[in-house]
């Protein structure tokens, strides 16, 4: 049994270890545009959100996996040790293809620090006393999406960028120093085998289709054999990946957990959470630095209300739903208000009042922060206890996937909605080949003429709110998929479960 003082000692270190992965996912939105004018182009901007969540998204699972092989702490720690060394490869970055590879080494330590957090909460505590502690995990993602933008602009504009990396080592020496310290979980002795395959078939398949979305209408059209060949091939390989889990004896997705209505709804939803979330993040400090004109810290601090939205609706739903033992309400209440959030956002204008910026930004935060932590209460809650690193690995999954196509898909439509408007908007005798490299650099926003200049702002605020616009009804869709999110009991006590355990006289230790 673990002792209320020993679970409160385990939670700071956990929640230390998620402050250091969701910190880096909300540090680098600032800093982006800097970034990217410094090594390769705006056009660029998503590789480098990309290349993180991609690596995240295919390694969650075999993170999943790993920890039931060889122990969640084992596990934990060497997924801050990776993060650790993609931080510090990122920092000295001298190109852009050398920073997304150094991404993608950070994306495969962070997808672990996310899962392997959330299976070991599980692993400790009840479902129906876990709402109150998904609150404040769900208060470290508020808390870093606070913070993340702050720092982020900060040390790009009194620093360097680079610092954002630079940061992560001592954060995550401390990390992995107080897991150590405090973290003492049975040793695990399975040995069933990781499924390579269906790894190397869904990095290929999301790879491809990442790419269509990205290359689409620039280098190529979207007609172009080229998009529809990487679209096709993608799907086509997502769904030989499918077919391959529906038959392997220890597959990285357990396509049986499908059967489960409370996943199959969580799952969706929070994979379009997922896509909504990093996608605002990065194209609202996209807007309020190159429309706006807000140096990156400004930007960091003008977006507060996005963030205080997320935290205060996660912390209050996490307590009311321990109070009450009910989540349902939330997800239909929370999507429903990300909808509006989303609606408000797609107004925005070349020169908007702050109030009205910043009532969309926290309507939309708030809609978000009320359904992320909720989702992964309700579908650990559904599940058997044997089962939750794999349904949580698969749940994280999912919505890491979502946040990978956000940034890519919300990219996609900003391009093109840019290329139209500024097409619709240039003086006449200026054409979109004159143009080609307006967005460049911040530098050669600044550097174009008056005229020229206004019509480039005006195009690029048009594509902001034509981008939000397309992301309502997406949301739409979430909203209408939590009225079929059934509502289970919450478990007030572990099933506990020591089939996989070294010894079966210890089992996963229990809230006392």
């Amino acid at each position: 049994m673990v002792s209320r003082r020993q679970l409160r000692a385990i939670l700071a270190a956990l929640m230390l270890t998620l402050l250091l992965a969701a910190l880096d996912q909300t540090i680098v939105a600032t800093a982006l545009p800097t970034i990217s004018s410094d090594l390769g182009g705006l056009d660029s901007l998503s590789w480098i959100v990309t290349a993180y969540l991609l690596a995240a998204t295919a390694s969650t699972p075999i993170w999943g996996k790993l920890s039931d092989r060889h122990g969640r702490k084992l596990m934990l720690q060497a997924s801050v040790a990776v993060f650790i060394a993609g931080s510090a490869l990122a920092a000295i970055s001298q190109g852009l293809p050398q920073l997304v590879a150094a991404r993608a080494v950070q994306g495969l330590g962070g997808g672990g620090i996310m899962v392997l957090v959330l299976v070991v909460i599980a692993d400790l505590v009840p479902p129906r006393q876990r709402g109150r502690y998904a609150g404040l995990f769900g208060a470290v993602f508020g808390l870093a999406s606070i913070l993340g933008p702050l720092l982020g602009g900060y040390f790009t504009e009194h620093l360097t960028w680079r610092w954002i990396f630079y940061i992560n080592i001592p954060l995550g020496i401390a990390a992995f120093g107080v897991l150590a310290a405090v973290l003492h979980l049975p040793a695990r002795r399975e040995r069933k085998p990781i499924d390579w395959t269906g790894a190397i078939l869904l990095v290929v398949g999301v790879v491809m289709t990442l790419l269509a979305l990205v290359w689409a209408d620039h280098p190529f059209s979207w007609h172009s054999p080229q998009i529809l060949g990487l679209f096709v091939g993608g799907l086509v390989i997502l769904a030989v990946f499918v077919v391959h889990e529906l038959r392997a004896p220890e597959p990285l997705v357990n396509m049986n957990l499908f059967r489960n209505p409370v996943f199959r709804v969580s799952s969706a939803v929070g994979f379009i959470v997922g896509f909504t979330m990093l996608g605002s993040i990065i194209f609202l400090s996209v807007y309020l630095q190159l429309v706006g004109g807000a140096s990156p810290m400004q930007a960091g601090l003008q977006l507060l209300p996005f963030m205080v939205g997320i935290l205060l609706t996660s912390v209050v739903s996490g307590r009311l739903i321990t109070r009450t033992g009910r989540y349902k309400v939330y997800p239909i209440a929370g999507t429903a208000t990300a909808t509006l959030g989303l609606l408000l956002l797609s107004r925005l204008s070349v020169d908007p009042t702050y109030a009205q910026l910043a009532l969309g930004m926290f309507v939309l935060g708030a809609g978000l922060g009320g359904v992320m932590q909720v989702l992964v209460v309700a579908m650990q809650n559904s599940v058997d206890v044997a089962e939750l690193g794999s349904a949580t690995s698969a749940s994280t999954l999912i919505r890491s996937m979502g946040s990978s196509f956000g940034a890519a898909g919300f990219g996609a439509v900003w391009g093109a909605s840019l290329a139209y408007s500024l097409n619709g908007v240039l003086p006449a005798g200026v054409s979109l080949p004159d143009l080609t490299d307006v967005t460049a650099s911040l530098a050669s926003i600044d550097a174009l003429p008056q005229a020229i200049h206004d019509s480039a702002i005006g195009a690029l605020a048009h594509a902001t709110s034509i981008t939000f616009l397309a992301a309502v009804p997406i949301m739409l869709i979430a909203f209408v998929l939590t009225l079929f999110l059934p509502e289970v009991d919450l478990r007030r006590v572990h099933e506990i479960d020591t089939s996989h355990d070294s010894d079966a006289t210890a089992p996963l230790p229990t809230l006392e």
